[in-house]
């Protein structure tokens, strides 16, 4: 590889991030089209069903009177070489006459990975990989875990206190962060999927659970919203059951719910009924539910039960922690993660890949976890 060519990946992966929160089910993708160190095109996959990245590059190429005979392709994903949503892109590239491709990754897609290369060298394109691989991977870490695994990549969401506490023992737990750190929890919904809380947050706060406005603050929209309530107790004055988004609202309920209601819930918002064990939701048949509606990305924003259950389960695949220079103290305040504790014999979750970053008066980590046996 030349010099210039992580300069023209790197433009690839900036603009591949610009899909952030739009592209799912797919990947987030960017491509560059290069000749003789001379930027020709450029694009990124918009949304699903939409042109992909190199088609995006290619069509902005044309706009602007460019020819890209001879030129290099640089994009963040291996091309796709099956008709799905949008023809090939393997096809484009080879009548486009593109003499060269840079590939940042494989497609993590068991029944396509590698497979473009082949048919773009026996083309005769040139095609190079792995530079800057694992940055691609970790921009659609989502995607390839959904993809391979067919349930959704989980982040565990909590503001707490520096001795770890999310709430008063009357559950009083707002705005224990400040300003900066509540946009960067915003940023978090908007790159997700879907939120998922408990019946317990829902009924002390009452949350929209929208995307907002960092300036005015009011709602922009909605993600898919999921209410964890076995017994059906989501109040039909609530917020994410009356507002203009409720149709992204689905409260999940156990088998033992209430018929009546689950009835008055189904006349305003989606309710799905699953399994349940000792009066909890079983979240492993759940998820694989999720992950079949093309839920990639699932940003759990519960309580200390709830983050436990997915902990315990071996459901969580990383942690985003909100700590603000506050002590609350009291052995009835409510912790980031309650549940039975972890010891020797079930095993401490595993922490790497760890993070911190300063939000003005707070801190905020951001960490894999490794015990979790699907990494």
């Amino acid at each position: 590889m030349n010099p210039n060519d992580r300069t023209f990946m790197l433009q690839a992966l900036r603009l591949a991030r610009r899909g952030l929160g739009a592209t799912t089910p797919n990947p987030m993708v960017g491509a560059v089209l290069v000749r003789n160190g001379r930027v020709l095109g450029s694009g990124w996959h918009h949304r699903a069903g939409l042109p992909h990245a190199e088609i995006e590059a290619l069509n902005d190429a044309r706009k602007c009177g460019n020819s890209v005979r001879g030129a290099t392709l640089y994009v963040t994903l291996e091309p796709c070489c099956t008709t799905g949503r949008t023809p090939p892109c393997t096809d484009a590239i080879v009548r486009n006459g593109i003499r060269r491709v840079v590939v940042a990754t494989v497609d993590p897609n068991p029944d396509h990975a590698g497979r473009a290369f082949p048919l773009l060298e026996a083309a005769g394109v040139q095609v190079e990989t792995g530079l800057l691989g694992a940055e691609s991977n970790r921009l659609n870490k989502a995607f390839n875990h959904w993809i391979v695994h067919r349930t959704p990549w989980v982040t565990l969401k909590a503001a707490m206190t520096l001795d770890g506490r999310i709430a008063t023992a009357s559950g009083e737990s707002k705005w224990i962060t400040g300003e900066a750190a509540r946009r960067q929890g915003l940023q978090l919904r908007k790159a997700s999927d879907a939120v998922l809380i408990g019946i317990r947050t829902l009924l002390a706060d009452d949350p929209s659970l929208t995307l907002r406005s960092t300036t005015s603050g009011n709602s922009l929209g909605s993600r898919r919203r999921f209410i964890l309530d076995t017994r059906a107790r989501t109040p039909l004055t609530a917020q994410v059951v009356t507002d203009g988004w409720k149709d992204q609202t689905t409260v999940i309920v156990g088998e033992s719910s209430s018929a009546r209601r689950v009835k008055a819930l189904e006349q305003r918002v989606r309710v799905l009924r699953v399994t349940e064990t000792a009066g909890r939701i079983n979240l492993g048949p759940l998820l694989k539910t999720l992950g079949a509606e093309g839920v990639t990305s699932l940003l759990v924003e519960g309580g200390g039960e709830i983050h436990a259950a997915f902990l315990e389960g071996g459901h969580a695949h990383r942690i985003a922690f909100f700590y603000a220079p506050l002590l609350l103290g009291g052995v009835e305040s409510r912790p980031a993660v309650a549940g039975m504790g972890f010891g020797r014999s079930t095993g401490f979750p595993q922490l790497t890949d760890l993070a911190w970053k300063r939000l003005g008066p707070d801190l905020f980590l951001q960490a894999r976890i490794q015990s979790n046996p699907a990494l």
